[in-house]
């Protein structure tokens, strides 16, 4: 037999106690302004717990709306027409797991270092998309419509950025990335270099078997390995063009800072291959 120790006795009773002293040494009515002091004391406790919730929501309310002025159209649109895209992309498997918006949720507030009121847009947001019944392709039409190439090629890094963050991605997911990049027009070679760029480091698979270093900065430039110095600098030129922090700064200081990190990736991958060469 285990032995257990034993617990010191609550006091479940003390309560009755107190209610029975009480009656005893002030009789009734004494009891019953007892009784109503704890209920005025729940119901106040209750109802400033409500008031308190109430206050904060509407502060917050005020702050988003705020915060939504004081960006551009271009700006609300993007981020809009993203999270229902990226929504969009976690259904693809008939559901959407607390994880998967934890993941979406995540990504703006670490990769895209949105403040509490940002979140707080971006959460409504969400709350949104999860209940529209918009499907994806009238979503990808109106993006392809109102932005241009470049931002285009931001949407799919994104897309791939929250995708490749999660524990486990489902094949499923990853052509539905594709198609997503067809659809919006992405070179084949640009889909593959952010594709490949994003598999290279996923925690959850790693480098496809044998792929070197320079494979990757290869994959970075949409290049196969092996291809030529003049290939290199063309693919190089245009991938600064496009990629270019200024071509998206409209779009808000978040938005600039992935394509300085692009831009970065890009350098990267052309100086080491340009050494290679001039070896």
């Amino acid at each position: 037999m285990e032995y257990r120790r034993h617990e010191q006795p609550g006091c479940g009773g003390c309560f009755l106690l107190i209610l029975l002293l009480i009656f005893i040494t002030g009789g009734a009515p004494l009891l019953f302004e007892f009784l109503g002091l704890i209920v005025f004391g729940v119901l106040f406790l209750l109802f400033s717990g409500i008031a308190a919730f109430w206050a904060f929501t509407y502060y917050m309310k005020r702050q988003v709306s705020a915060y939504e002025k004081s960006q551009t159209e271009t700006h609300n649109t993007f981020v809009f027409l993203l999270v229902n895209i990226l929504v969009k992309v976690a259904q693809i498997d008939g559901t959407v797991t607390r994880d998967e918006v934890k993941t979406i949720r995540h990504f703006f507030q670490y990769n895209l270092h949105y403040s509490q009121n940002q979140l707080y847009w971006v959460k409504e947001l969400i709350k949104e998309a999860l209940a529209s019944t918009v499907s994806i392709e009238s979503l990808l039409q109106e993006f392809r419509q109102k932005f241009a190439y470049e931002h285009r090629l931001i949407l799919l890094e994104l897309i791939y950025q929250v995708l490749y963050s999660n524990e486990k991605v489902l094949d499923s997911e990853l052509q539905l990335v594709r198609n997503i990049g067809e659809y919006l027009g992405i070179s084949a070679y640009e889909q593959r270099s952010t594709e490949a760029k994003y598999k290279a480091g996923y925690r959850g698979g790693g480098a496809p078997a044998g792929e070197t270093v320079e494979d990757k900065y290869y994959a970075i430039l949409g290049l196969s390995p092996g291809a030529d110095f003049s290939e290199i600098k063309g693919a190089y030129r245009k991938l600064s063009m496009q990629y270019h922090p200024d071509k998206v700064a409209h779009l808000g200081e978040e938005f600039r800072k992935v394509g300085e990190e692009k831009m970065k990736e890009i350098n990267n991958a052309y100086e080491y291959l340009k050494r290679k060469f001039a070896q």
